[in-house]
């Protein structure tokens, strides 16, 4: 389906889409985590870390430089990403919900991760509670996998839409990590309801995957 005409002339107006086109980034979302980063220090040297939701890549593009060349970044998402030109990039084309993606993951990382980034969203029906569950449902997943792919005080940020069900959601987290935040980049559109969970110190627990 084509984009309507108002869409198209809105993002040419929008300040971070114009920004992201003239500093080389894929998208405009790039400025959301570059702000979640500088605020709660996610991103190292050095670091493993796995990118939910990755297409088109302007999150990959931040996260690559960050990272520097003795990191690894994971591309994860169902869309193709096209190549990128860092060599601590991989790209993984597959469903989050797709069983034991966890598996296909490690062996790309070679160990757990430092950081699991999402910035997932569901396809957008229009129907506010409806969009809101499937966006729960993407981040329940996103903490089942947080379980498995997680070192011991690794970090995690995922997008959620606000919501009564989001409460779900925190109770999930709270007896994983030890400090939980909501947060809205400036980046962020202030008429959608996308809020990011930030989570530090994960407390790796007993049956976690190995």
């Amino acid at each position: 389906m084509k984009k309507s005409r108002k869409w198209i002339e809105e993002r040419r107006r929008d300040a971070f889409y114009r920004k992201a086109k003239r500093e080389g980034y894929r998208s405009r979302a790039v400025y959301k985590l570059k702000e979640i980063d500088r605020k709660f220090r996610i991103l190292r040297r050095g670091q493993k870390v796995v990118d939910l939701g990755a297409a088109p890549g302007g999150w990959l593009q931040y996260i690559a430089e960050s990272i520097g060349n003795k990191g690894t970044v994971i591309g994860v998402d169902i869309k193709e990403i096209a190549p990128l030109p860092y060599e601590n990039v991989k790209i993984l084309k597959a469903d989050v919900f797709q069983e034991n993606i966890e598996e296909k993951i490690l062996k790309l990382l070679g160990s757990k991760a430092d950081v699991i980034l999402s910035d997932l969203s569901p396809k957008i029906s229009g129907v506010w509670e409806v969009d809101v569950a499937k966006s729960v449902a993407m981040c329940e997943r996103v903490i089942e996998l947080s379980r498995k792919l997680l070192k011991r005080n690794g970090k995690l940020v995922m997008k959620v839409f606000e919501g009564v069900d989001t409460k779900r959601v925190f109770s999930s987290l709270e007896r994983d990590f030890s400090f939980i935040k909501l947060f809205k980049p400036a980046a962020s559109r202030k008429k959608s309801s996308e809020l990011y969970i930030i989570c530090l110190s994960y407390r790796k627990l007993s049956n976690d995957f190995q």
